[in-house]
């Protein structure tokens, strides 16, 4: 599949003309696959946004707060705050740090909800990895395209047939089928000290370029690595696991790993 062909346009004045096409071409396709994806939720992206954030704060924002966070910055958080709240979804509050203000936080009908569509995907990926044979830098798109499917029967025979995991192939805790969360307390691999024994307990950054990364180090979750020594000019590591010689791994890796500490 190649832009030329997707568009009709095998000419283009140059290669700058061609690179912003893309981007306006795939920046559309994402778009399309996020609308299909929350469409059997009867909620926007930029609704679920609102959901996510106040998710994560696990506490009330006011909307200038929730306004800072959004992806999309362009949004009217107050317009989209009030169609949450004529779902049910959110509900707002006189702030008690200051009655000027009006705070906005989850319903439990919100709550179930955002967590509802993270486990749906979170299942698959899991589904797809552990029954499948599918890497864990392949299962989210191939989750995305299959989302759409709505059968709550299914998904209890997914979450069945997989033995009520608790977290997805990356790690992240699976909600379980009232939306609920049950978080764990892990550790970034950065935090840690020369001499810790650790084991891979999940990742941040689940791109496809990061996975695929980890791959080739042969790392995965539930690896046992130790810490033989930390640079302290740029923080990087020298860590051994398996049979393989010490490796070198950087900040920026070391804080994308979330580990457990081992006795």
């Amino acid at each position: 599949m190649t832009l030329e062909n997707d568009i009709n346009q095998h000419v283009f004045r140059n290669e700058y003309q061609k690179s912003v096409l893309n981007l306006i071409y795939t920046f559309n396709w994402m778009n399309e696959k996020l609308n299909s994806h929350f469409e059997p939720f009867d909620i926007t992206q930029q609704q679920f946004n609102i959901l996510r954030i106040l998710r994560g704060a696990g506490q009330s924002l006011s909307t200038l707060q929730i306004r800072q966070r959004m992806l999309d910055k362009g949004s009217d958080t107050s317009r989209i705050v009030d169609r949450l709240i004529k779902k049910s979804l959110v509900k707002k509050s006189v702030s008690r740090e200051d009655r000027r203000l009006v705070d906005v936080q989850l319903t439990e009908k919100g709550k179930k909800e955002a967590g509802l569509i993270i486990r749906k995907h979170r299942l698959i990926e899991m589904f797809l990895a552990e029954k499948m044979g599918f890497g864990w830098e392949d299962v989210h798109d191939i989750a995305e395209q299959m989302e759409h499917v709505q059968s709550v029967e299914l998904f209890a025979k997914m979450d069945e047939l997989l033995g009520f995991p608790k977290v997805d192939p990356h790690g992240s805790p699976i909600p379980d089928k009232n939306g609920k969360v049950a978080w764990i307390d892990y550790n970034r691999l950065s935090d840690c000290k020369t001499g810790d024994n650790v084991k891979l307990a999940a990742v941040i950054n689940t791109s496809t370029e990061f996975l695929k990364f980890l791959n080739s180090r042969e790392m995965k979750l539930g690896l046992k690595l130790k810490i033989k020594s930390i640079e302290t000019f740029d923080h990087s590591m020298i860590v051994s696991y398996g049979n393989r010689p010490a490796q070198a791994l950087s900040d920026t890796v070391c804080k994308r790993l979330m580990v457990e500490k081992l006795k």
